[in-house]
């Protein structure tokens, strides 16, 4: 522990002691644990590997919190690179953390080399051949020795010519390389419009040459998963003159040219800085989805002196890590091995890369509508991976950073105000229709119950009920609720696989699981509609949330148990696997799940859930076969690695927990919501040992930090398992103390004197203030005016939050 810089205790640790003294408990494992001290310097403690491998789909470069420019290694992995690529192709300069299908993946690729640029020598790149500038050929090997990746700052040693170490950090819309070149004597940049990551999705790109330290130019790509074609216009400058240089296309380089524009193939430019000083050259790269001006703009604001020069790489460095660890720093953990805290704030590191900055310097932004619009006074953000992010990201960043959120809100307004509908999956200035259900409801209602649409609650609630209610017209690019009308009239979505779709998703090709989504966003809806006076939307609202059980059959037996979620096909029948009698593990119908996953999808008519299940004790022993709770209990390192679902892709033929994806992540806390809380601490333990300090070390996609958020909530131990609630649901934190400083300036304090990651311990008692607190949630509401909330450990299950007075009232239950 003596590498890590810790903070005096103060007025949060404070708190906590007089937390403690007051604490009784049910078999205590510890009466009398020290208070421990906070770290506070965690930009030390991220590690941007952790997630780079086996489809965690993270990114190791720079950003900055909420970036619009990002810095990072492109290689061959559809995500951008990942740990074990051969080669570096380039450093790109546009990125999403653990996005789960192929985008961009840096969009400008710019690498380093040396040699000269024309016919001759063996080393040399020969402009006649045009394959030469295919960066697959002119990629660089590299090694992972002396590789650093932390919050704003990224380094690596690339091997190839003659070894160049590069290094990368960033500004909110500006990045910067600075390239040190063993062998300066001939050092050239390699600037690559046309190859977007390993893909040839880019369909046009033009550059320029400008002066003696600039290039100027533009990229069109196709999108996410290869959707519509967008715009990025960028500007580069440099720290010195280059001395030569050249442009190329798909017949070949020019050298001397200052332009090179066009559509499909190979483009770019390279730059020669002949004998380098200091053996170092820094590039400084601004983007902008609006015009060149946009770029030129964002360079100027943040990446140049006020006479035009660059900034230095190293201030612009340490800019990057005083933003994050303001950021970071929201949160200050105390306690726990070095790889614990690392893997703690590596995980709040990434929630805190999504949504991206979308406005320009100026204000200006692309809105939906295509036409270019203008933020004052507050930040346009964009990217949203609703499918994935309604579920625990979102309420994180509602929570600690609620002005963030704020800007969230009006973003998404926006997006409907100019679009017409609200999004489903958006990317840059449109919509992908990517994955099925309603994520953005249970989204926006969160932000609403968070206090994100103070003001504008009805502007919202009004664009909510028109997306919950109808479903766009043909010519909108907005899918919707494709399924609605089916789902308005008979209370569900039909399972169609040959419904024509707009993008890559349709409802009706998941009828089983949309159905359950828009059930479980209707509740969360209905909550809102009545708070804001919507007595008769409510009400209609609240009786859809119920709609999951006309997807339920209670005929079906799997395993010992009977009822389970089924998709049906237009006119209520049944659907049937073809040849065989329908099994809840298969494939049809739920949207990358079973329904063994997809059955939990019932948090908000928990009530419901049990009479279909049989009852408590029938519904928990399912719980303890979905998570093969007697294997936890005797080895759960070893058990979530061989009884769980492991591949991050591995969907279907499954009953069991699958941690690497989103439909079962609140699964832990149905135990507690069904009066079983200490069973819920044994599963949400044994899952944590699935992040570990390494790149492997996240599950499956993280996804625009959900992944990351589900670790951060369960180390804090609580959950937002019912959306629109407000209420997080309680469970065994991993450290002993953790002071959080709300944005309002009062602190929220988490402490679990005695708490061991090694032992199996669950909640023996809690206190929240000086107040016993018997109740298996609290309010968001609550907590929110800053207090200390104590629990006092039992190394044996306790009667705490097991009794009908303990637990939550379903919103939707009957």
């Amino acid at each position: 522990m003596s590498a890590l810089r810790f903070s005096r205790p103060g007025r949060a640790l404070a708190a906590f002691a007089a937390a403690v003294a007051l604490t009784s408990s049910v078999v205590p494992v510890a009466s009398a644990a020290p208070v421990a001290a906070l770290v506070s310097d965690p930009v030390s403690l991220v590690n941007t590997f952790i997630g780079s491998k086996d489809d965690g789909n993270t990114f190791p470069g720079a950003s900055m919190p909420f970036g619009k420019t990002q810095i990072s290694p492109i290689g061959s992995h559809y995500s951008g690179w990942r740990y074990d690529d051969p080669k570096i192709h380039g450093f790109g300069h546009l990125f999403l953390s653990g996005a789960g299908c192929w985008e961009q993946g840096g969009v400008l690729s710019v690498l380093p080399t040396t040699g000269s640029v024309g016919p001759g020598p063996q080393n040399a790149f020969d402009t006649t051949v045009p394959a030469t500038f295919d960066h697959h050929r002119y990629g660089a090997q590299y090694t992972h020795a002396g590789e650093v990746g932390t919050a704003g700052y990224y380094k690596t040693r690339l091997t190839s010519y003659g070894g160049i170490d590069a290094e990368t950090t960033a500004s909110t819309r500006t990045g910067a390389e600075r390239y040190t070149f063993t062998d300066p004597s001939s050092a050239n940049v390699f600037v690559n419009l046309g190859q977007a990551n390993d893909k040839h999705n880019v369909t046009s790109s033009s550059v320029k040459v400008v002066g003696d330290r600039t290039l100027e130019g533009s990229i069109e790509t196709l999108s996410f998963c290869g959707g519509r074609r967008y715009t990025t216009w960028f500007t580069t400058t440099f720290d010195q003159p280059f001395s030569a240089f050249g442009t190329w296309s798909p017949q070949g380089g020019q050298p001397g040219s200052r332009e090179s524009s066009g559509g499909v193939g190979l483009r770019g430019a390279w730059l020669n800085f002949g004998a380098l000083k200091d053996k170092s050259v820094t590039a400084t790269t601004a983007v902008s989805h609006v015009d060149i001006e946009g770029a030129r703009k964002n360079l100027a604001a943040e990446g140049l002196r006020r006479d035009g020069a660059p900034l230095g790489f190293d201030e612009l460095r340490a800019r990057a890590e005083r933003a994050w660890r303001a950021e970071l720093s929201r949160v200050r953990i105390g306690g726990g091995s070095r790889d614990d805290l690392v893997v703690f704030y590596t995980a709040l590191y990434h929630v805190l890369l999504q949504p991206l900055t979308g406005n320009d310097h100026d204000g200006r932004y692309r809105g939906f509508d295509d036409k270019i619009h203008t933020a004052r006074g507050w930040t346009y953000y964009e990217y949203y991976s609703l499918w994935d992010t309604y579920r625990t990201q979102n309420q994180l960043v509602a929570m600690f950073w609620p002005s963030r959120a704020k800007d969230i809100a009006q973003s998404l307004l926006a997006v409907h105000q100019q679009g017409g509908w609200l999004p489903r999956w958006a990317y840059a200035s449109f919509e992908t229709n990517t994955m099925t259900g309603d994520p953005v409801t249970p989204y926006m209602v969160d932000l609403w119950r968070f206090g994100a649409y103070k003001g504008k609650e009805r502007e919202a609630l009004a664009a909510l009920l028109q997306n919950a209610n109808g479903v766009p017209p043909a010519a909108s690019q907005f899918q919707g609720r494709a399924g609605n009308p089916n789902y308005l009239a008979n209370g569900f979505v039909e399972y169609d696989k040959q419904k024509p779709k707009k993008g890559m998703d349709i409802d009706q090709h998941h009828g089983g699981s949309a159905t359950m989504e828009y059930a479980l966003a209707d509740c969360s809806l209905s909550i809102m509609a009545g708070a804001l006076g919507a007595s008769t939307e409510a009400a209609a609202l609240r009786q859809r949330g119920q709609s999951w059980r006309n997807v339920w059959d209670s005929t079906v037996t799997d395993r010992g148990f009977t009822g389970f979620p089924r998709p049906k096909v237009l006119g209520g029948a049944w659907h049937s696997d073809p040849g065989k009698p329908y099994t809840p593990t298969s494939d049809h119908g739920f949207h990358e799940g079973t329904a063994w996953q997809y059955q939990w999808l019932v948090q908000q008519d928990v009530s419901g859930a049990l009479k279909a299940m049989g009852g408590k004790e029938e519904t928990g022993k399912r719980l303890d076969a979905f998570f093969a709770y007697d294997k936890l209990l005797a080895n759960h390192t070893e058990a979530v690695r061989k009884e769980w679902v492991v591949g991050p892709y591995a969907y279907y033929n499954q009953f069991r927990y699958n941690p690497n994806n989103e439909p079962d992540l609140h699964a832990p806390w149905m135990y507690t919501l069904i009066g079983q809380p200490w069973k819920t601490s044994t599963v949400t333990r044994a899952a944590q040992t699935l992040f570990t300090n390494a790149p492997n070390g996240v599950t499956g996609n993280d996804d625009l930090g959900t992944m990351s958020a589900w670790y951060v909530f369960s180390a804090l131990g609580m959950y937002p398992a019912v959306n629109g609630t407000g209420q997080l649901v309680l469970s065994k934190p991993r450290f002993p103390l953790a002071s959080i400083q709300l944005e309002n300036g009062r602190p929220l304090v988490i402490a679990a004197p005695g708490v061991d990651s090694a032992k199996n311990q669950f909640i023996g008692s809690a206190r929240l203030g000086a107040r016993q607190h018997d109740k298996v949630w609290v309010d968001w509401d609550q907590l929110s005016r800053g207090q200390v909330l104590t629990y006092s450990l039992a190394e044996r299950e306790s009667t705490w939050g097991t009794t009908p007075a303990a637990l939550p009232t379903s919103p939707c239950s009957s």
